[in-house]
């Protein structure tokens, strides 16, 4: 029985591609650039805004991608989180683990201010005990330290942790410390990309994954 289980945010409990795709559009049009579709948003994020931003520049001009990059943190920070959703079942499967006994953290490549907007908007109030996010102090996923900090800030071993995230950075980072992983096919990538990044275990819906955690 796990007694932790780790979440990604974007694509895992929320989705988020509405929200990001218009705030980096907005940006894009300031610099002249052509917009990204909802399709090309959700390829494009995983790894963290700055890396967002290139891939939506798409040009070698290191000026103008942080000319993007410090527009697009600023909006994003201070952005409405309208277009934004919990996913089918996220909360009740969440209330669930919690009476299971289960702790619930989160370990996301979002920015702090728009981790902590959104957070605030619709998780605040549903248990988690630890939220990480990008700082200028905190490595991104794939690499674990921020999974690791926080089975040390809870007491809990590997073998008593659950990643559950949608993309390959989530795979990544549960093989990197060396958890457990369940990617679930309702976010940002398929299955077929995840099975690519070594993904063994699959969930189709919350249900599905409270099932796999909690009669597994």
């Amino acid at each position: 029985m796990y007694k932790l289980i780790i979440f990604d945010l974007d694509g895992t409990l929320l989705n988020t591609s509405l929200t990001i795709q218009s705030v980096i559009n907005e940006s894009l049009k300031k610099f002249s650039l052509p917009p990204l579709t909802v399709e090309q948003t959700k390829k494009f994020v995983g790894n963290g805004a700055r890396k967002l931003v290139e891939r939506a520049v798409e040009k070698e001009d290191k000026e103008l991608i942080e000319k993007v990059y410090a527009d697009y943190s600023q909006r994003f920070a201070n952005c409405s989180n309208e277009l934004s959703f919990l996913y089918d079942g996220a909360a009740e499967a969440l209330q669930n683990f919690r009476a299971g006994g289960i702790l619930l953290a989160i370990v996301t490549n979002k920015p702090q201010g728009a981790t902590d907007r959104v957070y605030g908007d619709f998780l605040a109030n549903l248990g988690f005990s630890e939220v990480l996010c990008q700082t200028e102090n905190t490595p991104l996923k794939p690499n674990p330290a921020s999974t690791l900090k926080i089975m040390r800030d809870l007491g809990v071993k590997p073998e008593e942790c659950l990643f559950v995230g949608d993309g390959e950075t989530d795979v990544q980072t549960a093989a990197n410390a060396g958890v457990d992983c369940v990617s679930v096919l309702w976010g940002y990538r398929s299955k077929e990309q995840l099975k690519s990044a070594g993904a063994r275990v699959f969930a189709g819906s919350f249900k599905e994954l409270e099932n796999l955690v909690l009669n597994g």
